[in-house]
């Protein structure tokens, strides 16, 4: 992971773009069970995901795992260096919601976002942030949160430790010496979050993607990273690898 805030917003866009991309494509080539399907930058229900991982086809209805002799979702308990469970269902608000679907019936099951500054930018950009990300988890959407970006004024413990307030009023202290933040959330009856803290320049571990509760997918950060990473133009590469 490479010090971001050395570069203009405008370049670390450019790269963002690129590493979305290149996890969507490493998603759809083989990863994903064979009933699941990743998009790039798209809109659902009013929230405006990096990579929205889908489930289609015959079993979608369903909502089962399968096994076509294809790539399944695995049954694992993902190693984190921290790990935080809610004490029951979340329910923030009461709310009605007029859902349109489209009418071959996929299904949004997660959603994958990498924060970019403007996420950060001002009050009402950071609260909508969190917002998007209290509500797909009030809809029992797994979430995978990357923030490649160090704590600031409105988040002096990371993204998780604001978003872990407001959802089970509890606080999170990032370790002083890795002010980055991965997390995975397994959203079921209750909600577990997987945290991963992390420093400029060590390298990405794979992270959870579930795809149901106690089932899910390793998204491989660091290799799709380095080809979002070598496609960059060498001016800026050369200014992210400079000492100091």
């Amino acid at each position: 992971m490479h010090d971001w805030k050395k570069v203009p917003e405008g370049i670390y866009h450019a790269f963002h773009h690129g590493w979305i991309q290149a996890i969507s494509d490493d998603l759809n080539s083989g990863r994903l069970p064979s009933d699941y399907y990743a998009l790039p930058e798209q809109v659902t229900a009013g929230l405006g995901p990096d990579v929205l991982t889908l489930q289609g086809g015959k079993n979608a209805e369903a909502g089962g795992r399968t096994n076509d002799n294809g790539p399944v979702a695995t049954i694992v308990r993902p190693t984190t260096r921290f790990v935080a469970e809610s004490e029951g269902e979340f329910y923030r608000r009461k709310k009605s919601w007029i859902a349109v679907r489209h009418v071959s019936g996929d299904r949004v099951v997660a959603i994958l976002e990498i924060v970019s500054p403007g996420n950060k930018a001002s009050d009402h950009a950071f609260r909508k942030f969190v917002e998007k990300a209290l509500e797909l988890v009030e809809q029992r959407v797994h979430l995978l949160i990357v923030d490649p970006l160090p704590p600031g004024r409105r988040d002096p413990n990371g993204v998780h430790a604001a978003i872990w307030e407001e959802f089970a009023g509890e606080l999170f202290q990032l370790p002083s010496d890795k002010p980055l933040t991965l997390v995975s959330y397994e959203c079921a009856l209750t909600t577990r979050a997987y945290i991963q803290p992390m420093a400029v320049g060590e390298r990405l571990p794979d992270m959870a993607l579930f795809l149901e509760p106690e089932s899910c997918i390793m998204v491989p950060l660091e290799t799709t990273y380095l080809a979002a990473y070598q496609a960059m133009p060498r001016r800026w590469r050369d200014v992210l690898e400079a000492s100091g």
